[in-house]
């Protein structure tokens, strides 16, 4: 199950940096900005630091942040810096494979 949210998650990065279209330089994106600033939000609002990340492609990487009061928000950073939250949301578990390697 958590297998299939990840992909869920990674499926819905991707799509965001594919189909995202990027603003006009007169239009605000409220969910974006430098990395450093989204990453210190996360920290101090959330109390969330950086659990996993993954490349999407060349051009962007997906950042999970998590929380321990269960909260988690990903994020998907560009090569220019800028950092756009993507998902949110509540009762994150961090999951300790047991076994194997797959």
């Amino acid at each position: 199950m958590v297998r299939n949210v990840v992909r869920g998650l990674a499926l819905a990065a991707l799509l965001a940096v594919t189909v995202y279209p990027a603003p006009a330089d007169s239009q605000a994106v409220a969910n974006c900005a430098e990395r450093s600033q989204v990453v210190e939000f996360l920290a101090r609002q959330y109390s969330e630091k950086q659990a996993a990340f993954g490349l999407i492609n060349p051009q962007a990487v997906m950042e999970l942040y998590a929380g321990d009061n269960g909260s988690w928000t990903l994020v998907v950073t560009d090569v220019s810096g800028r950092s756009c939250v993507i998902l949110a949301g509540k009762s994150w578990e961090q999951v300790i494979p047991v076994g194997p390697k797959a």
